[in-house]
């Protein structure tokens, strides 16, 4: 992102000044108030408040002249990203560090179909229909794909509540204040949201923005610290200018169904937090029975609220002419940079002032997205998809057969 750096320099400067002469403003017409106290002629009575008046003047002046320079102050900050973790790798979005791997992409003995393929032979996702009824990378899921879905949320809010995480059923729009204290641009050519004609609210691309508005102008206790939440939500993208071959099918669509975690903590916590959510990522994913790769994402590959991301990447046969790594999950640690936008704070025990929280969230599960990998690493010569064990309880099979 390009943010300017000396114009947020300059309208800091700008304000600084500007707080200073209505310092003296206010001093000045202090004094003068004083000086009335004593007994006056009343041609010097006049006088003194026609003094006074235009003193009120310039104050209300001085006054109106900051205001409006705190707000070009808040509109430059806003587009400031945030500091970067040291060992954060340099470059852009090919420059990522890849901490790991866990399992291997399938070596098949017959001719493998991608998702999309596999999705029209076992009758499980219509696009045809979905694009019919709502546009271009709109569809329908059926059949087992529907209870597929559901195994994949179920599993997720499992693992995630056993660990201590508070469950939200999440809204799926937020107003637009919201969505811009957690870092997103709700508005211009480049945002990602879609808003609501006629209503002051734009629908969520994910649950971070609902989780993280719960704390918008809150001050906690220490005690509450760290906080964990697990939001379900659906999440709503434009894609605006994803086209390709890599883009075709579930991998990037309008819609899905997400489960978010977001968590809470003292600045000093943070980055062990972060940790663990990565860790109850993988775990998933392993669970998936699911050849993936760990990345620590580059410089210029960060939003601007991450300090720094970890990607979880795993194998699909769609991505690249003979199959890939694409992102399924990504964890951010924010540090305080949504928490000063929304003013979320925490009060440690027996201080005075407070402090802000440091804010983190992870992908538990992109439904979409862990659907092209299961789809495409577990098919079978036979043309059916083998489901993996740790689903099979939450979906009642352990294989799609072809119709």
């Amino acid at each position: 992102m390009r943010a300017d750096l000396d114009g947020a320099i300059a309208a800091y400067e700008a304000v600084a000044r500007l707080r200073g002469a209505v310092d003296e403003a206010n001093r000045l017409r202090n004094e003068h108030q004083k000086s009335g106290n004593r007994k006056l002629e009343a041609a010097e009575r006049e006088a003194h408040v026609a003094a006074g008046r235009r003193l009120k003047e310039a104050v209300a002046a001085r006054e109106a002249e900051l205001a409006e320079a705190e707000t070009r102050l808040a509109a430059a900050a806003a587009e400031l990203p945030n500091f970067i973790h040291p060992d954060v790798p340099d470059g852009g979005e090919d420059d990522a560090r890849e901490l790991r791997r866990h399992g291997e992409p399938p070596r098949f003995d017959f001719a493998p179909l991608d998702h999309l393929a596999l999705g029209e032979k076992l009758d499980l996702i219509d696009f045809e229909s979905g694009t019919r009824v709502a546009g271009p990378k709109f569809y329908y899921l059926k059949n087992e794909a529907v209870l597929l879905e559901l195994a994949l949320v179920r599993l997720a809010v499992e693992m995630i509540r056993r660990e201590g995480f508070t469950l939200y059923a999440t809204p799926d729009l937020a107003k637009p204040d919201v969505v811009a204290g957690l870092g997103f641009n709700p508005r211009g050519e480049e945002t990602q949201i879609y808003s609501i004609a006629n209503a002051d609210l734009c629908l969520v691309g994910t649950a971070e923005i609902t989780l993280g508005g719960l704390f918008a102008d809150r001050v906690l206790d220490e005690a509450e610290l760290p906080i964990r939440l697990g939001g379900l939500s659906h999440c709503f993208r434009t894609e605006a200018g994803s086209y390709g071959r890599e883009s075709r099918g579930l991998y990037r669509v309008h819609q899905f169904t997400k489960v978010e975690m977001f968590a809470v903590t003292r600045p000093e916590d943070s980055e062990a937090m972060h940790a663990e959510l990565l860790a109850l990522e993988e775990r998933y994913f392993q669970a998936l029975e699911l050849p993936y790769r760990v990345l620590d994402i580059a410089a210029a590959d960060l939003g601007a609220p991450a300090f720094r991301k970890f990607d979880i990447e795993a194998w699909m046969l769609s991505r690249g002419e003979a199959g890939g790594y694409g992102e399924v999950t990504s964890t951010s640690n924010c540090t305080d940079y949504q928490a000063r936008r929304l003013g979320a704070r925490f009060r440690r025990s027996g201080a005075k002032r407070t402090e802000h929280v440091h804010m983190l969230n992870g992908t538990a599960v992109a439904v979409s997205r862990a659907l092209v990998a299961l789809l495409e690493n577990h098919q079978r010569a036979d043309g059916s998809v083998a489901i993996p064990k740790a689903l099979q309880a939450w979906c009642g099979f352990d294989r799609i057969a072809p119709k």
